[in-house]
């Protein structure tokens, strides 16, 4: 019998005015997966990530989180219940340090508030707030950016500001992980440290979901890869499979 989905949607169906950007989407992912998605631009991509993580309610179909609907679940609700995201464009506090923006993902937890409320605090809210601070370096050090804790995020290159992001979805240990094209911008050192990361998660435990553009970093990192074309999965399979399939390189990979 095969292992439950962590997360699964079934018959997802999302339109803007008379275009259908989703069509009967199903797609599920299991507990230390990573899972690749691509197709083509303007394939539903970004739009059934939307979907995925709250940030748009589908027109049709559900979404189940360990068994669970959340399909009219708010983001936040499902990112206190482990769903992470990080995004296509960055989304980090620029102002802030490196260590800072790691911590705001902690935040949820409690303790923070500034210098007085530090002063003012209880012994065990400064252990909190301690202890948060500790995983947050640890997590910069999993991702190769230890170093760069206390300088402003704003003023990071692209390929360490995806770094920071991930840092920042993964601060605390997520049960699904939703990357939306994080080696963007990335050099060839920073993405095998992206993919170093992101095994480890999936041995963790975590089951992770990559868009990404660059295929050959996908099939080198995915166990199993889904192709959507016009809002449809027109395949799925193995990373050997999807790259033989006829309909995959006619509609995305090239005919060669």
């Amino acid at each position: 019998m095969s292992e439950p989905y962590v997360l699964e949607a079934s018959g997802v169906g999302v339109r803007f005015g008379g275009v259908r950007a989703l069509t009967g989407v199903g797609l599920g992912l299991r507990a230390g997966e990573v899972c690749g998605l691509i197709g083509p631009n303007g394939a539903g991509k970004t739009t059934l990530f939307d979907v995925l993580s709250g940030i748009r309610r589908p027109d049709r179909g559900r979404i189940l989180l360990d068994g669970t609907d959340i399909t009219r679940r708010s983001p936040v609700w499902r990112a206190r219940h482990g769903m992470r995201r990080t995004f296509q464009r960055q989304q980090l506090f620029g102002q802030l340090s490196v260590a800072d923006n790691v911590l705001v993902a902690q935040e949820w937890r409690g303790g923070g508030g500034g210098l007085a409320a530090d002063l003012l605090a209880s012994p065990a809210r400064r252990r909190r707030e301690r202890e948060r601070r500790e995983r947050g370096a640890r997590v910069l050090d999993d991702c190769g950016i230890g170093p760069l804790g206390a300088s402003y995020a704003g003023g990071l290159p692209v390929g360490r500001a995806r770094m920071v992001e991930l840092a920042r979805a993964v601060a605390d240990p997520p049960r699904v992980l939703l990357l939306d094209e994080p080696a963007s911008g990335m050099s060839a050192p920073e993405r095998e440290q992206l993919a170093g990361v992101v095994r480890e998660l999936a041995r963790e435990g975590c089951a992770v979901l990559l868009v990404e553009h660059d295929v050959a970093f996908v099939m080198g990192l995915c166990a199993r890869v889904v192709v959507l074309d016009l809002g449809a999965v027109l395949a799925e399979g193995t990373a050997a499979e999807v790259r033989a399939d006829p309909l995959v390189r006619k509609a995305y990979l090239g005919a060669a």
